[in-house]
């Protein structure tokens, strides 16, 4: 960030002034242009984002791992070959649900269109502190989200969401 400890102060006790030379003059120019520009970039960023959750119909920090399974047949349930569960921001924003790595990420890693949703569920409980709450989506290209929340009524809040936007069958296994 930006310092000055490499100025040379020059004066008596309560007067100072600082001697530059034409190098170190440029260097601070060139150091208070950068600091302008990633301010302009930081708020930029800042407008992005609020503008994307102001218009979301849904969005916060789900548990998330994937999955690839036929359509026609359930993932199965062995987790050996399966990532470990990840935090990202998942929004629901148009027609599409996007997967940032954290709520500040201008691009998302990952995005599917609602109109590719073919199902979503939930998924039996699990005793991992933090994944007390699973639920999937299953894509038609075969993909499987399995998210998962802490807050049973969030989970519940989700999955009213897909259902509606996505107009595809919500299956609970608990009945």
């Amino acid at each position: 960030m930006f310092s000055l400890r490499w100025l040379p102060w020059i004066g008596a006790v309560g007067l100072q002034k600082v001697q530059l030379s034409a190098v170190e003059l440029e260097s601070l120019r060139t150091e208070l242009a950068d600091i302008e520009e990633r301010e302009a970039l930081l708020k930029a960023r800042l407008e992005h984002i609020d503008g994307i959750l102001r218009s979301a119909r849904l969005s916060g920090y789900l548990y998330i791992r994937t999955r690839t399974a036929s359509p026609r047949e359930p993932a199965s349930i062995d987790d050996t070959d399966v990532e470990d569960w990840h935090p990202r921001f998942v929004v629901l924003h148009g027609q599409c649900i996007f997967f940032y790595l954290t709520s500040a990420d201008l691009s998302p890693m990952d995005s599917t269109l609602l109109s590719d949703v073919v199902e979503v569920g939930s998924l039996p409980r699990e005793e991992e502190e933090g994944m007390r709450y699973p639920f999937y989506i299953l894509t038609r290209q075969g993909l499987r989200y399995e998210c998962s929340h802490a807050s049973k009524m969030q989970v519940g809040t989700w999955l009213s969401a897909l259902q509606v936007v996505s107009k595809s069958e919500v299956l609970d296994p608990n009945g």
